[in-house]
């Protein structure tokens, strides 16, 4: 999907959202994405989403894997500089340094993390799609909820100091170093050229077989805590709805291949110690 017609449907849905604004309505759309993001769990146990190591041609056509990222992330950090750019509360303290949060996560993965990409992956346009749709869909969550739907005094500067916000922001710069070093640690894994799966080890890899995707998990814990909201608390359900899937399917390949030199590594497959 082009950035321009991207930036077109961010339009079109703003649009919507103002239509929408009350609380009562915002609500029934977290409802919605909640439902959603559960029969998605339910389905990515009999479905694998063919994108990186379980890329799959049956997925159609597909194109470099590094433009596929950014076209998949950067419309979700276009769309929520709109919705910040448009709202009257932009320059407030707290929901901007939220905004700046949100938008920290996507510059990397949007801009950041392709570029670091070695490999020469191939990701599926129908993939890409859906990631768009998704990422639109979360940055009218995150955005509306806090430039739009929660009451004006709901984050005043003093905000920034709450417990809620300052153990919140932890969380979510750990869960964003876990994510970075991880993703350093699988690309750490190949020489360019080479295509055959090694197991990552080090860092939470001792924990888990798909630090990366715990990472990410904790980083949007730490949003919905330090926004104390809904809103964060479905983004974070979505990322597990997700992933875990992902990670369960990964760590069952890594068995299937590696055999006992994995397994004897005792590691769980997305929360250290639980799963």
């Amino acid at each position: 999907m082009p950035l321009s017609d991207a930036c077109v449907s961010v339009s079109f849905l703003y649009i919507t959202l103002s239509m929408m604004i009350s609380a009562e309505s915002f609500n029934i759309f977290l409802t919605a994405m909640a439902l959603t993001a559960v029969a998605v769990f339910v389905a990515l146990q009999y479905v694998e989403a063919g994108y990186g190591m379980m890329y799959n041609r049956k997925w159609g056509p597909a194109i470099d894997n590094r433009l596929g990222w950014v076209l998949m992330e950067a419309p979700v950090f276009l769309a929520m500089g709109i919705l910040w750019w448009l709202s009257p509360r932009r320059f407030e303290a707290a929901p901007l340094v939220m905004f700046l949060l949100f938008e920290l996560h996507y510059f990397q993965r949007s801009f950041i993390f392709p570029l670091l990409i070695h490999t020469k992956g191939r990701m599926p346009l129908s993939i890409i799609v859906m990631g768009v749709t998704f990422n639109v869909l979360n940055a009218l969550m995150q955005g509306g909820w806090i430039f739009y739907v929660s009451a004006p005094d709901r984050y005043p500067v003093e905000w920034l100091g709450s417990w809620q916000f300052v153990a919140g922001t932890a969380v979510f710069f750990a869960g964003m170093g876990i994510n970075i070093h991880s993703d350093g640690v699988i690309r750490g894994l190949r020489r360019p050229g080479d295509t055959r799966h090694y197991i990552p080890r080090g860092g939470m890899f001792r924990y888990v077989s798909s630090a990366n995707y715990f990472g990410e998990f904790v980083e949007w814990t730490g949003f919905a805590i330090l926004t104390w909201s809904w809103s964060g608390a479905v983004f974070a359900l979505w990322t597990f709805a997700n992933l875990a899937p992902r990670a369960a399917k990964i760590h069952n390949r890594y068995a299937r291949e590696f055999g006992r030199e994995f397994t004897d590594m005792n590691v769980r497959r997305i929360l250290p110690f639980i799963y």
